[in-house]
Parts: structure tokens; C-alpha cells; sequence
């Protein structure tokens, strides 16, 4: 048995693994997924807005707070980084039509959504503190289902059902389907306390927690990252509400999608780094499962684009040899006698690994219901599940090259 087939072997059994321990967590917590309690008070809170040139998108997520119908909520701080369009302009209008809304402008630009985060926290003083991505739009009554998570004096964040807002061209369907994906993911990790992302689109903290652990990391590609694994490693726990949704606008162009992926993964990379220790240490769940699930994921994808790469290239040079000896030759490039029907062991196993994803996602995608928006066909799906998926191993190796190089930038 040669290297490559053995390293196979190993990477088809940690897939089998992680697969049959996410089933496990769904069907024993099944019932539990879409709950969310009451609250027992009516919590203050204070929700910022980072913006950056989003003249498009501010004033429908300004509206979008406004009506979302939380009665404990104080204010509504929108932090203009420096914008070169008419963005500050947009939220100073909203600012003189309603008492609730503050718009704030960072004295410099911070070239990040951290440095603006930080900037509008200074300006709250309710229990909660809450962020919303410019170009997101919260449901109404979202923000009142996460609320009651708080209840818990040791919750420190909430987190919602992230979906994707614009759904007009392929890359973005694709999206959608990640999206939903990725939520399934995230709420069957809370039930084994690793949830390792608190995201930017809606998340709410308890102030004093975020406080006390010193805010976003500015230095981070992805602080709704870094913040979370640091409020793991403060055992604070993390909370997500599936009912609880927020529409988020996604990239329209691959360039634009590579470069959000590359910022997430360097981001990702980061955070790896900076809590390396308590993977060493063992350290709580940070230590224990969520810090080797990201560093195993990393190699996962990895390992399948070197595999791939491989057995393509293999493939292609003992064809093409095979062929050049066989014209050289003036013999038959292929017999009947060198076909064969039976097959290969590793196929099989492959076969396996894309009927568990095919049944995985379409689980995922069944506790996602949507009104307004059509199904997803089975091409869209099939795309997903081949090209798409495998498509991201490769995003890894430029994003592992580009940290590498230290570029970073947001």
C-alpha cells in the first residue's frame, strides 16, 4: 500500500468521523434546535454598525433596526470609518429624523471593521452590546428570540442564522446554500459548547464580558473570530438562535468571493496562532475540540487538494508516456484485456464520502424554510456539492501563501 493510498484511507476516516459525530449531535438535539427562551427582564441594549462606502445598504439596515420591534433597545450607532461615498451623509439624515439613531464618524480611518466596532463601543452604555454589519438586514423580532440566551448569567454572546440576502446569479446561489450549510454546522457545535464564531451580520454580547476581555482585536482579519475564541478561553459560553435570521448581501463576482474567503482564512489562520497554547494546554473546549477541529479542517482541505493534484498529474504523465511508447511502439494504446469493470476500493470510498455530504446537506437545507425566496435545483446542488466545495482547497493554499507573506490586509 503506497503513501498517497494511505494517507486517503486516513483522511476518508476523519471525514466519516466528523460526519457520524455532527449526525449524532443533530438527532439526540433535534428537538432542541430551533428553541429559544423568554426573556425574564427587558435587557438594554445598544446596537453599532460599522460602515465603510456602503451608500447602498446603510439606510436599509438603519431600517431594518428600526423596525425590528426589540422595546429594550437604546441606540442605534452607526460609525462612519472614513467613507469616500455619501454614506456619513445617509446616517447624519437618520440621525436628525430619529432620537434613537447616532451617527459617529472615527477620527482617521482604521482600515478595518474592528477599529470602527471598537470606536461606536465606546459610546454605549446599555447591558448589551450588539453589531451589525452594514450591508445586513436583521427580521423582524430577531433580536427579541437571542435575548433570552441571556437569562444565563454565563453567557457571554449570541449569534444568529446568517442567510444570504441576494440570490441573482450563480455564484450567489451557491452562497445560499453554504450559508444554510454553515448555520446547520454552527448550531449542532453549540450543543457540545464550540462554537467558534460569533458572525459580524448579527451578534450580540453582554457588555461586561466584552468589555472585560478588551474588545475586538484590531490586528485581526476576522475579529468576530478572535472574539469568540476569546471569550471561550474566559469561559464565557456562546450561544446561537435558528430562528433568529439576518439577510446578508454576498459577493456578486468571484474575485470579489476569493478575497472575502482569502480574508476569512488569513483571519482564521490568525486566531490559530494567537490561542495556539491552549491547543497545548487542553484548555476547555477552546483547547479541547474547537482549536483542533479548525487546525484539522485546515489540513483536511489541504491534504485533498495535494491527493487531487497527485492522482490528476499521475494520471496525465503515465497516459501521456504510456501513449508516446505505444505510438513510438506501432503498438495498441489500449487492449480490451486492460479494461477494467471492477471497482477501485478508494472510488468506492469516495462515493461514500459524497452520498454523506449529499445526505448532510440535504438535512441542513431542510431546517431552512423561505418564503420569499424559490428551491434550490438539483444542478445548483450538484454544482455545490463537486465544483464548489472543491474549489476551497485551493482558495486555502493562496490564503496559507498569502499569510505566509504576510499579506494581510482587510
Amino acid at each position: 500500500m503506497d503513501f498517497i493510498t494511505i494517507v486517503f484511507l486516513v483522511y476518508t476516516f476523519i471525514a466519516f468521523y466528523f460526519f457520524f459525530l455532527f449526525i449524532l449531535i443533530y438527532f439526540q438535539n433535534k428537538d432542541k434546535f430551533f428553541y429559544y427562551p423568554k426573556a425574564k427582564k427587558l435587557y438594554s441594549l445598544s446596537i453599532v454598525i460599522p460602515c465603510y462606502n456602503e451608500e447602498d445598504h446603510i439606510g436599509g439596515t438603519i431600517e431594518s433596526l428600526l423596525n425590528m420591534g426589540y422595546k429594550g433597545l437604546k441606540k442605534i450607532i452607526i460609525v462612519d470609518d472614513c467613507s469616500t461615498d455619501n454614506s456619513y451623509k445617509i446616517m447624519k439624515d437618520y440621525e436628525k429624523r430619529y432620537s434613537i439613531v447616532k451617527a459617529v464618524q472615527t477620527p482617521k480611518n482604521t482600515g478595518n471593521a474592528a477599529g470602527a466596532k471598537n470606536y461606536g463601543s465606546k459610546f454605549v452604555k446599555t447591558e448589551l452590546i450588539g453589531f451589525t454589519d452594514a450591508d445586513s438586514y436583521p427580521e423582524k423580532k430577531s433580536v427579541n428570540k437571542m435575548i433570552g440566551f441571556f437569562n444565563d448569567s454565563q453567557v457571554g454572546a449570541v449569534t444568529s442564522t446568517v442567510l444570504v440576502k441576494n440570490r441573482e446569479n450563480f455564484i450567489e446561489k451557491l452562497q445560499s446554500i453554504e450559508y444554510k450549510v454553515i448555520k446547520f454546522s454552527r448550531k449542532l457545535l453549540e450543543f457540545i459548547d464550540s462554537i467558534y464564531v460569533t458572525p459580524g451580520p448579527l451578534a450580540i454580547y453582554r457588555r461586561k464580558a466584552f468589555e472585560k476581555i478588551g474588545r475586538f482585536d484590531e490586528k485581526n482579519l476576522t475579529e468576530d473570530i478572535e472574539i469568540t475564541w476569546k471569550l471561550q478561553a474566559n469561559n464565557w459560553k456562546i450561544k446561537m438562535c435558528v430562528p433568529s435570521r439576518v439577510y446578508s448581501v454576498a459577493p456578486s463576482k468571484i474575485k470579489e468571493w476569493i478575497k472575502q474567503r482569502n480574508r476569512w482564512n488569513i483571519g482564521g489562520l490568525q486566531t490559530i496562532f494567537k490561542y495556539k497554547k491552549e491547543a497545548v494546554n487542553r484548555k476547555g473546549m477552546l483547547g479541547a475540540f474547537i482549536l483542533p477541529f479548525f487546525i484539522l479542517s485546515w489540513l483536511l482541505g489541504l491534504f485533498g487538494i495535494f491527493m487531487l493534484t497527485y492522482r490528476l498529474s499521475r494520471n496525465f504523465i503515465l497516459s501521456f508516456l504510456s501513449t508516446k511508447y505505444s505510438l513510438e511502439a506501432q503498438t495498441a494504446v489500449l487492449a480490451l484485456r486492460d479494461i477494467s469493470l471492477t471497482m477501485n476500493v478508494l472510488i468506492f470510498l469516495g462515493i461514500i464520502l459524497f452520498l454523506f455530504g449529499l445526505f448532510f446537506t440535504l438535512i441542513a437545507l431542510s431546517n431552512v424554510k423561505e418564503k420569499n425566496y424559490p428551491n434550490i435545483g438539483a444542478f445548483t446542488l450538484g454544482f455545490y456539492l463537486i465544483f464548489y466545495l472543491l474549489a476551497y482547497p485551493m482558495i486555502l493554499m493562496i490564503s496559507l501563501t498569502k499569510f505566509l507573506k504576510r499579506k494581510r490586509t482587510w
